[in-house]
């Protein structure tokens, strides 16, 4: 009997009140339950089709509602009701595609149309541009040191466009039923943009029904973080987008760049991804303004260099602020994974999952810091100069 106790002891001892052990023994079955949902994943694939169906509706209907949702709870505080204010937005919302439709798209189209048109142009000039320089004294010099040859380079370019169309028109069946997807989603939207504008304000509480009494107050602080990080970085990056198209439009029109509205659109389009959007979008101007004329070249750079510095100094600190709290190479590396993980959509929705995440990990790591009581409260210590108690921060 007493030799059973003390085993008994033992083993409450080095296990059940071991919190490290503990900490391995969660890890355990942590691993055990996700070698089993990979051995049964086929019972969730209609749940996986779900979600992927009403994934792009709602990440589309979110974004709106973000952008609009500020000024239906301004109307309505005074005293405007939620329904006259949204059938309002839709109005106007119809009236400007209709006007966008009319007096915009037809110029886009045109000059989409001619930069396909002049595309076989622009490649003969570039290929005549290196060869060009190939000839020179500097660059054979350069080739005899290095043994770099710009003519493979050539070659190189033109088999990776090769293999890059095959790749596109092997891909027309897959490109058709995305298109579909996007078409079906794009018609959806209105709808659940209706509704989510009329009783947004009800789905919190709505959630909060299923959680356990005691967690509710907290799970509330993390929702309202939550929904303000997503917010705040929504509306932030598509109004500075905005600006930043809109900025660059002006500029081409002053150099007199080609196709100035297209290149404008696609910078504002890819500027949604912070950091690496304006990288992708100058690409295509600088190929248009090197086959332009080197004179264009420097008119370009100084266009973009303007506008970057306006945007980084006066529009983005105004706009965004210090909302998010993310190191700028900590958002390039969560973009640059969330890419090769999730394709496009990682690409763009890896900074506000990051945010999420961050906030769900930090109330996780506080609660468990609380109950674990493994960290010690920091120490004040007494200022020799002030007389004032400091508090050490390694932040």
């Amino acid at each position: 009997m007493e030799n059973s106790q003390s085993w008994g002891h033992r083993f409450k001892k080095f296990f059940l009140n071991n919190r490290f052990v503990l900490f391995l023994l969660v890890l355990l079955l942590i691993g055990l339950n996700v070698f089993v949902f990979a051995k049964i994943q086929f019972i969730f694939k209609p749940l996986t089709v779900l979600l992927k169906t009403v994934l792009l509706p709602i990440l589309l209907t979110g974004a709106i509602y973000y952008l609009l949702n500020p000024l239906v709870d301004w109307l309505e505080r005074k005293k405007v009701k939620r329904v006259y204010t949204i059938i309002a937005l839709y109005l106007f919302i119809i009236g400007l595609i209709t006007l966008l439709v009319m007096n915009v798209f037809p110029l886009v189209r045109e000059q989409v149309i001619g930069l396909i048109d002049n595309f076989p142009k622009y490649s003969y000039e570039v290929q005549a541009q290196i060869e060009q320089l190939t000839g020179s004294s500097l660059l054979l010099e350069i080739q005899k040191s290095t043994g770099f040859n710009p003519a493979d380079l050539g070659s190189t370019i033109s088999e990776q466009a090769t293999s890059l169309m095959d790749s596109v028109w092997s891909g027309i069946g897959g490109f058709l039923g995305a298109l579909k997807n996007i078409v079906l989603a794009i018609a959806t939207v209105p709808f659940i943009l209706f509704y989510l504008l009329k009783d947004g304000k009800k789905l919190p509480n709505f959630i909060l029904k299923f959680v356990p009494v005691r967690f509710r107050e907290q799970t509330h602080r993390v929702m309202t973080e939550m929904n303000g990080q997503i917010s705040s970085y929504i509306r932030g990056q598509i109004i500075v987008s905005f600006c930043i198209g809109a900025l660059l439009y002006i500029g081409y029109l002053i150099i007199g760049l080609d196709y100035s509205l297209t290149l404008a659109i696609i910078a504002a389009c890819t500027s949604i991804v912070p950091y690496l959007g304006p990288a992708i979008a100058i690409t295509p101007a600088l190929i248009i303004a090197i086959v332009t004329s080197p004179v264009m070249l420097l008119k370009l750079i100084i266009v973009w260099t303007v506008v970057q510095l306006f945007e980084g100094k006066f529009i983005s600190p105004q706009i965004m602020g210090k909302s998010l709290k993310i190191h700028p190479i900590t958002i390039i590396f969560v973009i640059l994974t969330a890419g090769n993980l999730f394709g496009v959509a990682g690409v763009i929705l890896a900074v506000p999952g990051y945010a999420v995440l961050k906030v769900i990990c930090t109330h996780l790591f506080q609660w468990f810091e609380r109950r674990s009581h493994l960290y010690e409260p920091e120490q004040q210590t007494a200022n020799p100069e002030s007389g004032e108690s400091t508090t050490s921060d390694l932040s």
